[in-house]
């Protein structure tokens, strides 16, 4: 028996595609942190599943970022130092431009009128995990016509590395440093429905760049 996606499962129906998405679930919206332990046995007794699919699913969420494989101890989630996260923002600097640039020519009226939504959602909301994840919907958005998938499998796993940290900078600032965030997200907002690629890219780029100052100054995050 298999899922629509290819994927294996078992008796139970209970696949790798299924496992993925709980565990995805679970490190992205903080239940799992850095640095904690995914025990196969676990993970397959809480969702019925035998231990073939949890594999699948944890290798398929190494390529994504979300957990990597320790030799003798098994998977558990990434956890980064200070300078590491520094290098994956400045990565982020590059590659997201990048990406908007290549995006900005296939997104239309309605690819706008979409995004401009989900920025009033975002200004209209008091909710931390809300928050988290409606700018990731939006940044998305503004990448979604870039059609160079080594590209996007890149900005996406580099996404899910700081998501963490993301969570934690966001917390202390709290609501106070929101019209920082509201204010960039609508400069980009504007170059995008523009479609002017320089704008947008030196908007966007600056948006990431005070998001990793700023959490170098912070390191009460990374502990």
């Amino acid at each position: 028996m298999s899922e629509t996606s290819g994927t294996t499962a078992n008796s139970t129906g209970i696949g790798s595609t299924r496992v993925a998405a709980y565990l995805r679930e679970a490190i992205l919206g903080g239940e799992l942190k850095p640095g904690d332990r995914i025990r196969q046995e676990e993970v397959a007794e809480r969702l019925g599943a035998s231990r073939l699919p949890v594999r699948e699913a944890l290798r398929m969420l190494e390529a994504e970022g979300l957990t990597e494989h320790e030799a003798h101890k098994g998977a558990r989630v990434p956890r980064l130092s200070p300078h590491e996260v520094d290098v994956v923002y400045r990565m982020r600097e590059r590659l997201e431009p990048l990406a908007l640039a290549e995006s900005l020519p296939q997104l239309g009226p309605d690819e706008h009128a979409q995004l401009a939504e989900v920025q009033q959602r975002i200004e209209d909301n008091e909710d931390l995990e809300k928050f988290l994840d409606l700018d990731r919907e939006f940044h998305m958005l503004t990448y979604s016509g870039c059609q160079i998938d080594p590209l996007m499998s890149n900005v996406t796993r580099l996404w899910n590395s700081t998501q963490h940290y993301r969570r934690a900078f966001v917390a202390l600032g709290g609501r106070s440093r929101m019209w920082v965030v509201n204010s960039e997200h609508r400069l980009i907002l504007d170059a995008v429905v523009r479609r002017d690629a320089d704008d947008g890219e030196r908007f966007l780029g600056g948006h990431i760049r005070r998001t990793r100052i700023e959490l170098s100054h912070h390191p009460e995050v990374f502990g």
